[in-house]
Parts: structure tokens; sequence; C-alpha cells
């Protein structure tokens, strides 16, 4: 590896124009490609001090002998050459959103003499119109099979094909009418792309012909009174609304829009993209990539909406004109009629509306440089509120749940465990594999409602019944004082538990009330089961200031065979007690993707917990004022009553009528809910 210093051009030596940049490792091979409006400003970034670098810039940085620019006249001029060297170089550090390969699709050969409807998945080939994704296979296959009845196109394989042309005779499909049966010449081959324009058409949204010309030769049929061909017709009819079905109103203005979600975390992002046309839902793709480059930045939404844009829509612009030339020499060579043509000619992959979460860094270069591409306006922007906010939410959610999948598919296995139980055993140089990891996290809001979560995960994989809660009552200080001294108090009372369990003490319930009935923190256990031995590993969320509060509780306790570290947000650092520098597992480690699972599912619970408490209290804040009215109590009582509502609308006899409550404590709280009132009775 070469050190950064060693090729960083001389000062001044960098232009300020906007421009295009490659680094190439000593090989000379293209390793990364970027855009900047300032060339000498953003190069300045990858020269400054290397520790300051995400993890995966460093990596490339370092892995680079030289860097080389080019000057554009514009900002638009630099997304273009920038997506083509992209495509060009291919480069390992840059972020690619290939074409998805997880959802499978309706593919039409429209380069064979008589084309075929198959169900695909892989990437996409010349000459080969595609629908989709779909989101199961199953919905690939209902639809061919219900789109069949009314275009009988071909669906076999070309050895099939062969076959039964041989034989000279159809194969069932053909005998039931499903398929036109080319292969023995019922029909001609300008027929049979007859039919496969029709079914083209009806995929691309054209559905409103095909609706009106069925009703209306069934109504024929029927008035002719040949109910036969109407009978048939009129199930061709509901296939075909059945079909347009499966892809439900979404958008009820028929808007033709795509919308984009992310979610991201510190070292990777889930982009998920819905494409609507008509207003429909027709297809959606998902990708997980990893942060680089502007990514790795803060704020790294912009950025990487602003990547994603320029290799989709560059990507799908770039394949548009590939098929487009496809579709002109068939036109040329097979004599397609002008509807056809002009149909081909008007299908647009860049749709008017790309609705997104946040504006890219340089929105209106990427309006142009879409506009350029589309032929006309694209209308770019962040929706704000109605139905298409809603439906960004979902596709949000999406991504969200891409992620997530995406990080448990990495500890989904026994063998990938196994390697990030080692990999954690390694950097933090312990004995032994982490067997149990134990994981705590705070959560509340400007030091109200404070709660906190333990979470155990067991041989890589969550141990949900040893999960705990604790409600903390009174924290000291707010903010960031306020998360050390509640990670001290839940590491205290954590292994201030151990050690009892340890010993083994009788009635520990009773030596629990007795002994620390004055502690901040309340578990609040998901069962009633004690831990039966410590963790190898205790992590707490946060960095230095927290990890060094857990170790005096650790000191102070004596606990000195549980390994003790915290795991910082912002690159996920490994801070260990008492140590100045931070530990940083490898970008693609195992175990790193572990430790983040272990912080996530810690927060999660946390927040679960912390909603619960303050909805309770809310909902209880009128009884809080109550002189002899706890907890319990009022949670009994508006049991009771269903609500606070009922409970305001309840006199003083039926509140003194309810088991543990008399006429005192009863006017008290009537009295409580009605400040302005005298007491009444019913």
């Amino acid at each position: 590896m070469a050190d950064p210093a060693t090729y960083r051009p001389a000062p001044g030596s960098i232009p300020t124009q906007p421009g295009v940049y490659k680094f190439r490792d000593p090989e000379g091979r293209v390793i990364y490609v970027g855009k900047a409006k300032n060339l000498r400003s953003r190069l300045s970034n990858y020269f400054q001090d290397v520790t300051q670098l995400h993890p995966r810039t460093r990596q490339m940085v370092f892995h680079a002998s030289k860097v080389e620019w080019t000057v554009v006249a514009s900002e638009v001029e630099a997304l273009q050459l920038e997506y083509t060297w992209i495509k060009k170089f291919d480069p390992r550090y840059n972020v690619k959103y290939r074409d998805d390969k997880t959802y499978p699709s309706l593919a039409v050969s429209l380069n064979e003499e008589f084309p075929r409807a198959f169900f695909y998945r892989g990437p996409r080939r010349r000459g080969v119109r595609y629908f989709g994704p779909y989101s199961h296979v199953w919905a690939v296959r209902e639809t061919l099979d219900l789109l069949t009845r009314v275009f009988p196109l071909r669906t076999c394989s070309q050895g099939v094909f062969r076959r039964h042309n041989s034989l000279g005779r159809p194969c069932l499909l053909g005998y039931i009418d499903k398929c036109s049966a080319p292969c023995v010449g019922k029909v001609t081959a300008r027929e049979h792309r007859a039919i496969v324009e029709g079914f083209v058409s009806f995929m691309s949204g054209h559905t409103d012909q095909l609706v009106r010309t069925l009703e209306k030769q069934m109504n024929d049929a029927a008035s002719a009174l040949d109910f036969e061909k109407a009978a048939r017709l009129r199930d061709d009819l509901a296939a075909v609304h059945k079909v347009m079905e499966q892809q439900a109103v979404v958008l009820g203005d028929g808007t033709d829009a795509d919308i984009i979600g992310i979610c991201e975390d510190e070292l990777e992002a889930a982009v998920q993209i819905f494409h609507v046309r008509g207003g429909r839902i027709r297809g959606q793709r998902g990708w997980v990539v990893e942060k680089v480059g502007d990514q790795a930045q803060d704020p790294a939404l912009p950025a990487i909406v602003q990547d994603f844009l320029i290799q989709f829509y560059g990507d799908a612009a770039e394949r548009a004109r590939l098929e487009a030339q496809d579709n002109e020499q068939l036109i040329e060579r097979r004599g397609v009629d002008q509807e056809s043509r002009e149909m081909a000619s008007n299908l647009s992959v860049i749709p008017k509306e790309i609705l997104v979460p946040e504006l890219p860094k340089d929105a209106d270069n990427i309006r142009l440089w879409l506009h350029e591409l589309r032929g006309s306006a694209v209308d770019l922007r962040v929706p704000q509120r109605g139905d298409k906010r809603a439906l960004a939410d979902t596709v949000h959610r999406n991504a969200e749940d891409a992620l997530k999948q995406h990080k448990l598919r990495r500890i989904g296995d026994l063998t990938t465990r196994s390697a990030a139980l080692n990999d954690i055993q390694e950097a933090l140089d312990m004995e032994t594999a982490p067997l149990r990891i134990e994981c705590t996290d705070i959560s509340h809001i400007q030091g109200t409602d404070v709660v906190a979560s333990l979470v155990v995960f067991e041989d890589g994989i969550p141990k949900k019944a040893d999960y705990r809660r604790y409600r903390i009552k009174e924290a000291a200080g707010e903010g960031h004082s306020n998360d050390v001294a509640s990670i001290a108090e839940v590491t205290r009372r954590r292994f201030l538990r151990y050690h009892r369990d340890k010993r083994a003490i009788p009635e520990a319930e009773e030596f629990e009330e007795s002994t620390f009935s004055d502690e901040k923190v309340q578990e609040m256990s998901t069962d009633h089961r004690r831990f039966a031995y410590a963790p190898q590993l205790f992590i707490v969320d946060g960095g230095q200031p927290q990890v060094n509060a857990a170790q005096e509780v650790f000191d102070e306790l004596g606990v000195t065979d549980v390994t003790l570290i915290g795991l910082a947000k912002r690159l996920e650092e490994i801070w260990l007690p008492g140590e100045e520098d931070p530990v940083i597992l490898p970008r693609q480690s195992q175990g790193l993707y572990l430790l983040q699972q272990l912080r996530d599912e810690a927060h999660r619970f946390a927040i679960s917990y912390h909603r619960q408490q303050r909805s309770k209290r809310m909902r209880h804040s009128q009884l809080d004022s109550v002189p002899g009215l706890g907890t319990v109590r009022r949670t009994e009582l508006v049991k009771h009553f269903g609500s606070v509502a009922q409970l305001k609308k309840a006199s003083v006899e039926e509140i003194a009528a309810v088991k543990g409550f008399g006429p005192v404590l009863a006017e008290k709280i009537w009295g409580s809910l009605h400040p302005n009132d005298k007491a009444g009775s019913s």
C-alpha cells in the first residue's frame, strides 16, 4: 500500500474548476471515480489526516498510488463524464447499483422470429423486453397463465419448439388454445408477432383498448346468440381484470413516477425504488451497497441519492437506446406497422416525476441531466403530504426491512456466526470466543422517562428469554452525563445480580428488596428466571465516557472475568476501558456485522420500552398529583373504567365502589379530574 503523502499533488496544482477525478492503483487500474464542483476543494479532503477518513475511504487512498483529474465546462458535463467513466472502468471502490437479481421478471424475446414469453431472473440482454420485476415467482407465472388466454403467444423453449415442429403436432397448450402453435404453422410469423405486440402493449399499461374490444366482441357474440363464444370472451375478460387487479392503484391521478426510499447506517445503505405507471405499481427493485467517498461523509443521504440517480437512470437510458436500436432493426426487417413503431418509441424509462427522500447535492444540475436524457422536464422533488408522501413512507419501510434482512443474513448461518465470533475474539485479544454477549442501551427524551435495555446473544443469535428492561426513576442530569450515569447504574444492577446468583444467596427476592430499595434502577424482566452465568463480552452503547463509567462499576464490584467494550455509532469504533484510541474492525469483518446487530437490537428494545413508559405516563398524567394514589392503583383504576375519559364521567360513589378505594380517596381523585367543580354524586 502506498502512503497518500507520496502521491499528493503539489499545493496549488489542482484547478478550482468543476471536473472528474480518478484514483489509480500501482498497476494503473482505475479504482475510484468521482466528480467535483471544485476539484481542489474535493481532492484536498482525501489528503487530510487519514485517521479522520471513513474506513472504506481510508482503505481506498492507501490502495491508490496516483490521482488524475479532467476539467470540464459545467457540472452537468461532470455528471455525464463521471457516469461514462464508471461504466468504462468499473472501479472497485465505486458504489454499483447493478440490476437486481433477486426479483423475477416476465421477459419477451422480441429478437426471435417467433417471440416467446418466459419467466426470467438475471442480467438483462439486448433484444428482450422485460416487465417487472415481480415480488414473487408465482406472480409471474400466474400473470402469464392468465394472459395466454387472451394472447396465445409462444411460451416454450427453443428445444421444445423444434421438437414439436419436427413432430408436426402442437403441445398441450396448442390444443387448449393457450398457444397459437406457430411451431406447426397454425399462424404465420407476422400473425404471431401481432399477438406478441398486443401482449407487450397490454403489459406496458395500454389496457383500456383491450378491455373495450373484448367487451364489444362479447356483446356482439351474445346478440348473435353465439353464447359459447360469448362465454369464452367473458372468461378472457375476467382474466384481464384479474391481472389488472394484481397491480393495485396507489395513485388515483394516473401518475407516472418513480419513488425512491433509502435507509442507511454508518457503513451501508439500502435503496428501494417503486415504479408507478398509470397510478399502478409496475415494478420494484432493491439494492444494499457500501458507503464510500462522498457517501461516507455527513450528511450522506444527498450523496447517496445523487449517485443512485446518475447510475440508475444513466443505465436505464443506455439500455433504452440499445433496445430502440433493436426495435428499429426489427421494424426494418419485418415491417412492423406504424402504430407499433410509435408505441415502441414512446416508451420512456424515465418518468415525469422522481420522488426522493432528500434532494441531491446538485439538484438543479441533476434535473438538467435528466431533462436531456428524457427529452422533457423531470420533476425531482421530496413529497411532503398526501398519497405520494404515504407511498414514499411505504418505500422507506421496505428499505429499512431490506437493510435489516441483509444484516441478519450475514449472521444467519453457523459458519458465518463462527467467523464473526472468531473475529471479535481476535480483535479484542480474548482467550475464548464470546459465546454469550450482552449489550445495553439507554433511551429517553431530554432526561424524562429514562429506560434501559439489556439484550443477550448466545452463539451469535438472539436469546430473547434473557432480555431485560430497566426503568431509571431519577436520572442525574440530562444529555451526555445522563447517559453516562444511567450506563453505570444499569451495569451495577446487572452485575450485582450476577454476584448474588453466583453466591446462590437464599431468598434472593427478599435480599433484593432490602438491599437495593434505594437504587434508581428498577428491573422489568421478560420472564422470572435469573441469569445463569455472566457474559464473556459486555457491550455498552457509546464511546469512551460510557465505557469508562461501566469499568468503574466493574472495579467497584471486582468483576474481572468479563470483557467490556463500548460501540460508538459514528464509525462503529470499539472503545476499550482506559484506551486513548479505538479498535476498528475491517470493513468486511463478520464480527463487525454481529456487533452492529447487537447494538441495533438493544436500541430497538430500549425504544419500544421507552414508548410504552411514556404512553403510560401521559395516559395517567392527570392522576399523578393525587396524594396516596401510586402507580399500581392508578393502573387498576384506569383499567377498571377503561380510560381516563371514562373515569372523568364517573361520580365519587362509583369511584369509591372500586375495590381498594374508599370515599376519601375517591373524593380526591374526583377533585383532581374536576378542579373547577364541586364533588357530585350520581
